[in-house]
């Protein structure tokens, strides 16, 4: 059980980090842009700071929160990574421009996924199969 602990302890604050600083990032005036850019982005940086706090909620009940994890992979983390390959398909954007996020993303996906894999194994093995 410690070590799921610790997986999912790590995958909370390592989200939380990642989410904050997105967050700040799409709040830096150089990067906004257009005024309708700027009205979008601020929109997203709300939901950044919105999820970082959801992640730092669940780091607090890691166990009984898991399920915080399941719903930041899909449809959070993977519908980002999906729409930077539709940018990158369509020739929105340049490939070279969603490669970062995509790699952040999937090692999100990685750790997020085997915490909580690893944290219903742990609950499964404590708890009798009558009370599943």
């Amino acid at each position: 059980m410690d070590s799921a602990f610790r997986w999912l302890k790590a995958s909370y604050i390592v989200g939380a980090v990642a989410d904050g600083l997105v967050g700040v990032l799409m709040l830096l005036p150089g990067r906004m842009g257009e005024p309708g850019f700027r009205y979008a982005m601020g929109l997203g940086a709300s939901l950044m700071f919105g999820w970082t706090v959801l992640l730092l909620w669940g780091y607090r009940k890691p166990m009984e929160r898991r399920g915080i994890l399941l719903i930041t992979v899909f449809p959070v983390i993977s519908g980002l990574v999906a729409t930077g390959l539709w940018a990158a398909i369509t020739g929105f954007l340049p490939v070279w421009r969603i490669i970062p996020t995509s790699i952040v993303g999937l090692a999100l996906i990685a750790l997020m996924g085997f915490s909580y894999w690893k944290a219903e194994r742990a609950r499964q093995a404590e708890c009798p199969p009558t009370l599943r």
